[in-house]
């Protein structure tokens, strides 16, 4: 059984508390993080993957299997690489239902805005959005299929 969007937030959360605030450590395990990233395939790099928003090129595509969603990202940028990195831990592998419905309060939890910026938490909101679009389109499908 996967664990819950909730559970996975959790998780985050006291990683990041470990870190005690430290600014520079902080960033430095969000760029750590990125690294571990799973490699996205080339060819999903288009232009139409590309998240609307983000100062950063950010790739994103999503695939639906056994009714879970997928997502595959990558970023330019080491930071926004990790920042997308723990959107795809949070939201791999969850329903489309569970990701419209998700309620995401680790980032006010591990105070995030004091480390990215409000660019960087604009294109964050927007990889948020860009994440819920797909898992909407799934949803549709799904309901148009039954």
């Amino acid at each position: 059984m996967s664990k819950s969007i909730t559970d996975i937030q959790e998780e985050i959360v006291r990683e990041f508390s470990l870190l005690d605030g430290d600014m520079e450590m902080t960033v430095f395990y969000i760029m750590e993080l990125g690294q571990k990233l799973p490699v996205m395939n080339e060819p999903e790099k288009t232009e139409d993957n590309v998240v609307k928003g983000c100062q950063s090129k950010v790739w994103l595509s999503a695939r639906l299997d056994n009714e879970k969603v997928f997502f595959s990202a990558d970023s330019n940028t080491a930071i926004t690489k990790g920042l997308v990195s723990l959107l795809v831990r949070i939201f791999n592998g969850q329903t489309p239902d569970a990701i419209l419905n998700a309620d995401l309060t680790f980032m006010q939890k591990i105070g995030m805005e004091r480390f990215i910026g409000t660019q960087r938490s604009n294109g964050f909101a927007a990889m948020i959005k860009q994440m819920k679009i797909y898992a909407l389109a799934f949803k549709t499908q799904q309901e148009v299929k039954s």
